[in-house]
């Protein structure tokens, strides 16, 4: 830029090839620059009311908003009820509620397909379609019996009296385990498909295995049976306990929650608990499985696979 100085002469206060600031200087700049955000009466033009900033101010601030306006909302969705408006959130409850449906539903089939089979027989018998069977093994009209030796031999004699003065009561040993054959017949549905983290182990006093698996994982009733107890202890947090039929007891201990009461009836694989984490003695999420026959403790891992 040049000056006129007395004398006629120019002098340059700014080299005229200066060179110009980039643009991140000249926005930086703007940014920093103050503006004033007024509110006058129309009529009278007096100020009302007046703001300064600038426009760094102006993005702090809108972020400042954003940032606790997105924290609210996830607070709102994470913990309050408006959770279960989103598709794929369900609580616990609504699972376990899910599984009773289920298994209702189920039941219903199942009714629905013996009534209909009772209600096809029914009109099979009334319109006279139903052919009888033909026995296997027809029945013999020679009458030929008066030669028949019915009288027992001597050896059948001798091993009746000696079963008969004996206890019924046999075990079946295999290696280092003793499997009753008392409960060999039954077919045990497993409980919880998972990890065997503890297996059974009377001298520890250990009389039953421990499974892991996710949370929220339905627990299932081993064989038909009536709930016997179902309730909380401070050891094993919240247990439930069917009996059996030939006088054997399962036992589920450290569920989080339990879908049966007291008096109850339950079908082999029908739900009955959901896994926990609950009493002194546990660690982790997990089923705490036992067995019990005639008042003794079996390991499980003989009888099913988990």
């Amino acid at each position: 830029m040049r000056v006129w100085r007395a004398g006629g002469e120019f002098r340059y206060l700014v080299s005229p090839m200066a060179e110009k600031p980039s643009r991140w200087k000249r926005f930086t700049a703007w940014m920093r620059n103050r503006y004033r955000l007024v509110i006058m009466n129309d009529s009278t033009f007096e100020e009302k009311w007046s703001l300064r900033l600038t426009p760094l101010g102006v993005v702090i601030l809108v972020s400042s908003i954003s940032i606790v306006m997105t924290i609210l909302v996830i607070s709102l969705v994470a913990f309050t009820p408006l959770r279960e408006y989103i598709p794929g959130y369900a609580d616990v409850g609504m699972r376990r509620d899910l599984e009773k449906v289920r298994s209702r539903v189920d039941s219903m089939q199942r009714k629905m397909k013996a009534d209909s089979l009772y209600l096809d027989n029914l009109h099979k018998v009334l319109s006279g379609s139903l052919q009888p069977e033909k026995p296997a093994n027809p029945r013999d009209t020679t009458k030929k019996y008066q030669k028949l030796d019915l009288k027992p031999s001597k050896d059948d004699s001798l091993f009746r009296s000696d079963f008969e003065s004996q206890d019924n009561t046999y075990t079946l040993t295999l290696g280092n385990s003793t499997r009753h054959t008392g409960i060999s017949g039954f077919f045990f549905f497993p409980p919880l498909k998972g990890t065997v983290t503890n297996s059974f182990n009377a001298a520890d006093e250990h009389y039953g295995v421990d499974v892991a698996a996710p949370e929220n994982e339905p627990i299932k009733a081993s064989l038909d049976g009536t709930v016997i107890m179902a309730g909380w202890t401070t050891d094993a947090g919240y247990v439930i306990q069917v009996q059996h039929s030939n006088n054997l007891i399962s036992v589920y201990k450290h569920n989080s929650s339990l879908l049966k009461k007291t008096g109850q009836y339950v079908k082999a694989g029908e739900p009955i608990a959901i896994i926990g984490n609950s009493g002194e003695y546990t660690t982790g999420p997990h089923l705490h499985f036992e067995l019990w026959y005639n008042g003794s403790p079996v390991d499980p891992q003989e009888y099913m696979a988990f």
